[in-house]
């Protein structure tokens, strides 16, 4: 990037936005170096932008707000991952010995595989679409590992069409951990994956218990493909940083609302 003149606040956040939107991605430190200010300073820029919604935070950077729902998976796993651990630290308290777990694929989800590996069970079943929970979960002597097939979705190591929705029709799930891109009161849970969403509503109708797992961000967002309206989840666990007119709509539809 050429180095640019010192300028204002508002302007040198209008600039950011504009470089990372024309380079798809930028640095802290490459920033920095082109305003002419500390890396403090851009990392506070950052931060003030991803709140508005135009960009998405990295380890050491940024992306366009726009390419977020695509990035590959080892790079959503370094975003608010704080939150992701202890969302998931709370969703794995719920599971019991013996039970049936449907983990969705997404990064909040592989958190629930890293806590249910040191879960002190005797056996549980795990059904998952995501190749990377099942590697995770692969030498886990107290889990059966089910995989159901389908078609990969490479950014995110899911399987979701018509064969995982077959698979999945003949089984029963005690309770579906479910990660979701969006999720927005009076629309419901979202997905930008039209095959994702059908397999997700599957995973639901298959499900005693539907525990939805997202960090704040994801309230509040919409996309193209509604899995299920907001009613069809029992519990929803996030962080404590979400909307409290959110959180009250979604309570307000008898969910059980866990902030952690």
């Amino acid at each position: 990037m050429a180095k640019l003149n010192k300028t204002s606040m508002e302007e040198r956040r209008r600039r950011i936005r504009s470089l990372i939107e024309t380079n798809t991605q930028g640095s802290v430190a490459e920033l920095a170096d082109s305003f002419g200010v500390s890396a403090v300073t851009i990392r506070t820029d950052l931060t003030a932008l991803e709140q508005l919604g135009v960009v998405v935070r990295t380890h050491g950077g940024a992306l366009p707000r726009g390419d977020s729902d695509e990035l590959p998976i080892n790079v959503k796993q370094t975003l608010h991952r704080a939150e992701k651990v202890r969302i998931a630290s709370a969703a794995a308290e719920m599971i019991r010995d013996g039970e049936t777990v449907i983990l969705d694929s997404g990064t909040t989800t592989a958190e629930i595989a890293k806590q249910i590996r040191t879960l002190k069970l005797a056996s549980i079943n795990v059904i998952t679409n995501a190749l990377n929970i099942a590697v995770l979960l692969a030498n886990s002597s107290h889990v059966n590992v089910i995989i159901p097939g389908g078609v990969l979705r490479q950014k995110s190591f899911s399987l979701s069409g018509p064969q995982a929705e077959q698979a999945l029709s003949t089984l029963h799930a005690d309770v579906l951990f479910l990660g979701v891109d969006s999720l927005d009161p009076q629309i419901g849970l979202m997905t930008p994956y039209v095959l994702e969403a059908q397999l997700n509503a599957q995973m639901i109708r298959i499900s005693q218990r539907v525990v939805a797992v997202t960090d704040s961000s994801k309230l509040l967002r919409r996309n193209l493909s509604v899995i299920a309206p907001v009613d069809q989840m029992d519990v929803l666990i996030t962080d404590s940083g979400a909307d409290a007119a959110c959180i009250e709509a979604i309570r307000a539809q008898g969910v059980d609302v866990r902030l952690v």
